[in-house]
């Protein structure tokens, strides 16, 4: 018996590869290359393919944020480093807050919440998960920090000023007030490293003359899964690479209607034989805004795609770690699950 297509064979290779936008939906959305989808075509999973068509090519990278494309996977891989970036890498955040002195207007719930939004510098791959029966904490599990901060008047303030930065000294409480008690031997282990807030002008409260801010804190090591202050990104998103095709030349008039449609660098127009001809520049600034499709003259002549596995991920950190960093942190966490799996799935064989 002769295997029936699922499609005619000139389109197989759209249907596999690409995802095209239409004007009242998205299709090609789901994942079609598993082994006897279509005849003539070996989908069986093999590494030496797989190793010979990933890539990630690194397109920017600063120090807090990192855009790379990754090239070869599946939209299900691709999706698991967004989540395990988002929630199962590890970092340092404030967990406990003793406070021994409030005066502020800010109730001490409001207060311990915002302190335990701080990010805080401190490498947690030096650290150990602390036990949850332990209310004092270690050298190795637990980081101290204190806030210590009054305020009065000053007494060099002209007298027909009403200003508060110059009537009052430490009216403004900041995380750069946030100061580390180094516990057992820390202070030699990381006498190199700076640990506390990323960032020093985050503001946490404000005090009046005779109000005082007294509070010691714990940091612990934790995973955004249990909390979004142990999250070590402020963004992990990734969409697919764009893929636009003029489907026929576009001119005058027209052209330049189709360069309004997109995003600023997509489409130019190039002088031919003295007309503005459309040109499909760089895809990658694509929106995804299908403004185009609006246009009846025009969203015939122009076709909108993604490339199915090629995936443009955009990382930026808080500043507890460099986004590189977070991404290998990632990778070895998603080994670390599949090892687990896979002895979980020998254990239950043994079984």
């Amino acid at each position: 018996m002769t295997a029936k297509m699922a499609a005619p064979m000139s389109n197989v290779d759209e249907i596999r590869d690409r995802v095209i936008l239409g004007e009242f939906g998205v299709k090609n959305v789901h994942t079609t290359d598993y082994p006897g989808n279509y005849p003539g075509y070996d989908d069986t999973w093999d590494f030496e393919i797989f190793k010979k068509n990933f890539r990630i090519d690194i397109v920017n990278f600063d120090e807090n944020t990192l855009e790379f494309d990754m090239i070869g996977i599946d939209a299900a891989i691709a999706n698991a480093f967004r989540r395990i970036l988002l929630a199962e890498v590890p970092t340092m955040a404030i967990e406990k807050v003793f406070i021994y002195n409030n005066t502020s207007i800010i109730q001490d719930e409001i207060l311990a919440h915002r302190l335990g939004l701080v990010p805080i510098k401190a490498d947690p791959r030096l650290f150990e998960y602390r036990n949850s029966e332990d209310q004092e904490g270690t050298e190795i599990d637990t980081i101290q920090l204190q806030l210590k901060v009054k305020c009065t008047r000053n007494p060099r303030a002209p007298k027909d000023s009403s200003d508060p930065k110059e009537l009052y000294l430490n009216h403004m409480v900041y995380s750069g007030d946030i100061k580390w008690l180094p516990v057992g031997n820390q202070a030699d282990v990381f006498a190199d490293a700076k640990i506390g807030p990323v960032h020093g002008d985050i503001l946490l409260a404000q005090l009046r003359p005779g109000q005082e801010l007294d509070i010691v804190m714990h940091c612990v090591k934790g995973i955004g899964k249990d909390h979004a202050k142990f999250s070590p990104v402020a963004t992990a998103s990734y969409r697919l690479l764009p893929e636009i095709t003029l489907l026929q030349t576009i001119e005058g008039e027209q052209a330049e209607r189709l360069k309004r449609c997109f995003s600023p660098g997509v489409i130019e127009l190039e002088n031919v034989n003295g007309r503005k001809v459309a040109k499909v520049v760089n895809s990658r600034l694509d929106t995804c805004s299908r403004e185009v499709l609006r246009h009846d003259d025009l969203k015939n002549l122009v076709k909108l795609g993604r490339v199915r596995d090629h995936f443009i991920f955009s990382v930026e950190s808080t500043g507890i770690l460099p986004p590189d960093v977070l991404v290998t942190e990632a990778i070895n966490v998603l080994i670390s699950k599949c090892q687990k799996f896979l002895t979980e799935l020998d254990t239950t064989e043994m079984d």
